[in-house]
C-alpha cells in the first residue's frame, strides 16, 4: 500500500526536514543523561569489535563529520562491514554540557545529516546548550553505505507510473514489477538491501552511543524516527537515556491499519486546507465545503484518468498530482501552494505548480528531474523489511482494501489502494519488532501527537505511548506533522525542560 514518506515540509520556510494513555507520576524519577567523553564505560563486556573502533572526527563546514563502520549482517557482527556517516554540532556551552543528543528525521531514508543542519537553528537554546548534536544517515541512505536501484527511469517507471489494478492479471504484473525492482536493487547494491531494517538501523545507534562515550542513549526522532528509537528502546531498554518520540508512528498496527489512518489524515487535512481556503479572499474553490472538497478529488481523478500538462511538456498524472497535493500538507505554512496549484488547475488547465512539488517531494533536481537522494528506494526498501511477507493480492482483496481507502480519504483513497505495497517483496527482515513489552523497563519516555498530524494521526502518539509503559504524552493542538521545533514555545520549554533538567511533563500536558 501507498504512504506518504513521512518528513516534515516547511515550503514556506524553504525549509525541509526530511513520520487509554499509561502515564507516570509528576514526581517520577527520571533517569539522568550521562556525561559524554571517550567511549571508557560505555562499551560492555560482550559488545562486537566494531564498538572498539575509533571515531576520527574532521570538520565540514560548521559541523563536524565523521564515518563509522558498522556489521553489514548484526547477525554476524564481526563479518562484513559498511559505511555510516555521522555529523556532529557541538554544545555551544561546554559548562553546562551533558552528553551527545542522537536524532532522526524519518522517512524512513531521510538524511539525518541534514537534519543537524537545521536541529541547530530550529531547536530550544537550552538543548543546544546542553548537547552534541549528533546527527546520522542510516544504513543504505545518502551518505552512508547507499542503495541504489537504477537509472531516474528505472526510478520513474517504478513509482510515477500509473497503474489499473482490476484483473487478477494487471495485479499479478505489478507482483512482478515489485519483484523484479527488488532485484535490481540487490544487483546494484548487493546485500545491504536485505539489511537495512529497523532493527538494524537501531543497532547502529547503540553503537554511535558507545562510540562518542554515552552509556545510555539520548535521542530525539521525528515520525517513522519515533519507530527508530521505540525499536532501540525494545532491543536495549536497559541503555536508554532521554528519549523523545515526536509525531509517533505505532507500528505495531497492521499496515492495511496504518494506511487508513494517514487515508483519513490526510482527508482531514485537505478539509482543514479548505476551510482556511475560503477565508481568503482569491480562494479559487467553491464557496461549499463539500463541493470544494469534490473539486479536488476530480482533479486527481482527471491526473489519473487524461492528465494534465506542466509548462515544459512534462505530464502530471494521478501519482505526481497526489504528491504534489499533500507535501503542502505537513505544514500549515505550505497550504498557500496548494491554494496556488489549485488555482491553476482551475483558471488555466495545466499543473506546472504541482509538477513541481511533487518533485520537491522526490527529492527530483527541478531543471534535470534527476533524484537528489536515495530517500524513495530506501523508504521503499526498509519499510518491506519491516513489515514482513504480506498475502498476496487478489482483485477481491484489493477491490475491499480500496473500499476501506475511499471511507478513509473520499479524495485520496484510491491513491492510497493504487498500488501492491510491498506484495512480491522477496525478503524480511530477520530481527522484526512487533510488540514493545521489553520496552516497559526502560526509563521513561516523552511521546508528542499533534492532533491535527495527516502523516502520523494523533491516536498513534496515544496507543505508542500507551504501550510504553512509564511514557508521558504530550499533545500540541494544531496543524501539521510533528512538533519540535515547528509549533510553539510550550513545547519547546516542555521537551527542554526533560532532555535538559529531566523534568518529565505533567500527563496530559496540551500545548
Amino acid at each position: 500500500m501507498r504512504r506518504p514518506l513521512a518528513v516534515v515540509i516547511a515550503l514556506a520556510a524553504a525549509s525541509s526536514l526530511l513520520a487509554g494513555c499509561t502515564a507516570t507520576d509528576d514526581d517520577a524519577p527520571v533517569t539522568p543523561a550521562p556525561t559524554s567523553g571517550s567511549t571508557s564505560g560505555a562499551v560492555e563486556e560482550g559488545d562486537p569489535a566494531v564498538y572498539s573502533q575509533e571515531v576520527s572526527w574532521e570538520d565540514c563546514g560548521e559541523l563536524e563529520c565523521a564515518t563509522i563502520q558498522v556489521p553489514l549482517d548484526w547477525e554476524d557482527p564481526d563479518g562484513e562491514t559498511v559505511d555510516l556517516a555521522i555529523n556532529r554540532a557541538r554544545a555551544t556551552d561546554p559548562d553546562a554540557r551533558i552528553g551527545s543528543l542522537l536524532i532522526n528525521p524519518g522517512g524512513p531514508g531521510g538524511s539525518g545529516l541534514d537534519l543537524t543542519e537545521s536541529f541547530v537553528v530550529s531547536a530550544g537554546e537550552d538543548v543546544l546548550a546542553a548537547y552534541d548534536v549528533i546527527g546520522f544517515d542510516p544504513r543504505g541512505v545518502g551518505e552512508s553505505s547507499p542503495l541504489a536501484c537504477g537509472d531516474t527511469d528505472v526510478i520513474d517507471a517504478y513509482y510515477l507510473t500509473d497503474l489499473t489494478l482490476d484483473t487478477e492479471a494487471a495485479i499479478a504484473d505489478a507482483r512482478q514489477a515489485n519483484t523484479d525492482f527488488a532485484e535490481g536493487c540487490r544487483e546494484l547494491s548487493g546485500p545491504l538491501i536485505e539489511n537495512v531494517d529497523t532493527s538494524s538501523a537501531a543497532r547502529d545507534m547503540d553503537l554511535i552511543r558507545a562510540l562518542v562515550g554515552d552509556s545510555s542513549l539520548n535521542y530525539l526522532g521525528y515520525s517513522y524516527g519515533t519507530q527508530l528509537g521505540a525499536t532501540y528502546a525494545e532491543l536495549y531498554p536497559e541503555r536508554v537515556g532521554r528519549m523523545v518520540l515526536d509525531g509517533a508512528v505505532d507500528f505495531t498496527l497492521p499496515v492495511e491499519e496504518q494506511a487508513a489512518g494517514q487515508a483519513a489524515g490526510f482527508e482531514g487535512a485537505l478539509m482543514n486546507f479548505i476551510d482556511w481556503c475560503h477565508e481568503q479572499a482569491d480562494c479559487p474553490l467553491a464557496a461549499d465545503r463539500e463541493a470544494a472538497r469534490q473539486q479536488v478529488e476530480d482533479i486527481t481523478l482527471q491526473a489519473r484518468d487524461r492528465g494534465y500538462s506542466s509548462l515544459d511538456g512534462d505530464p502530471v498524472n494521478g501519482n505526481v498530482m497526489v504528491y504534489g497535493m499533500v507535501i503542502t500538507m505537513y505544514d500549515e505554512g505550505s497550504w498557500p501552494y496548494l491554494q496556488a496549484g489549485l488555482d491553476e488547475v482551475l483558471t488555466r488547465g495545466t499543473a506546472d505548480i504541482f509538477y513541481q512539488l511533487a518533485g520537491f517531494y522526490l527529492d527530483k533536481d527541478p531543471t534535470t528531474g534527476e533524484y537528489l537522494s536515495n530517500s524513495q528506494w530506501a523508504f521503499t526498501s526498509i519499510g518491506c523489511l519491516d513489515g514482513g511477507m504480506t498475502e498476496p493480492f487478489t482483485v477481491a482483496s484489493l477491490d475491499a482494501f480500496r473500499a476501506t481507502m475511499e471511507e478513509a480519504s473520499p479524495t485520496f483513497g484510491w491513491w492510497f489502494a493504487s498500488s501492491l505495497g510491498c506484495d512480491g517483496w522477496p525478503w524480511e527482515g530477520s530481527e522484526r519488532v512487533t510488540s514493545l513489552d521489553a520496552a516497559d523497563s526502560a526509563a521513561p519516555i516523552l511521546v508528542i501527537g499533534t492532533t491535527h498530524d495527516p502523516a502520523t494521526p494523533y491516536a498513534w502518539a496515544e496507543s505508542l505511548s500507551d504501550q510504553l509503559a512509564g511514557s508521558t504524552l504530550l499533545t500540541y493542538e494544531g496543524e501539521g506533522h510533528t512538533a519540535y521545533g515547528r509549533s510553539n514555545s510550550c513545547v519547546l520549554d516542555a521537551v527542554g525542560g526533560y532532555l535538559v533538567d529531566g523534568e518529565m511533563p505533567d500527563s496530559g500536558k496540551r500545548c
